[in-house]
């Protein structure tokens, strides 16, 4: 599986941007889908996963209620809506692909990777 994400940007706090993740290759269908980040100097860092179903979906404790992941297996595409930014949410953002783990919130999880689209939220 190939992945590529796009959509970030720069936005004020309190605004939102919507990134995709556009697949290609393998049945993108067969994967679960997660997103992760990684600002300067810190880790990368788990935000949301999705089955490859859609039927089930986590987030990490700082952006639940503010972020949505959602797919589209029709259009081999993955999204990740984000609301009411924060300038903490500031990092490059990547999607993942994971063929059947039960861990979804570890980087390790994940067979593919995108290339990262950086989002900056200024205060």
């Amino acid at each position: 599986v190939q992945l590529q994400a796009s959509g970030g940007g720069l936005v004020q706090a309190g605004g939102s941007l919507r990134l995709s993740c556009a697949a290609s290759g393998r049945t993108f269908s067969s994967y679960a889908m997660g997103w992760f980040r990684q600002a300067p100097g810190k880790e990368r860092e788990f935000v949301a996963a999705i089955s490859w179903s859609g039927s089930t979906t986590y987030y990490q404790d700082s952006v639940r209620g503010r972020f949505t992941i959602s797919r589209d297996n029709a259009k081999n595409a993955g999204y990740l809506q984000m609301n009411s930014l924060k300038p903490e949410d500031t990092a490059v953002y990547y999607c993942a692909a994971d063929y059947g783990s039960r861990t979804p919130h570890l980087p390790s999880s994940y067979d593919y990777w995108g290339q990262g689209t950086q989002v900056t939220v200024s205060s």
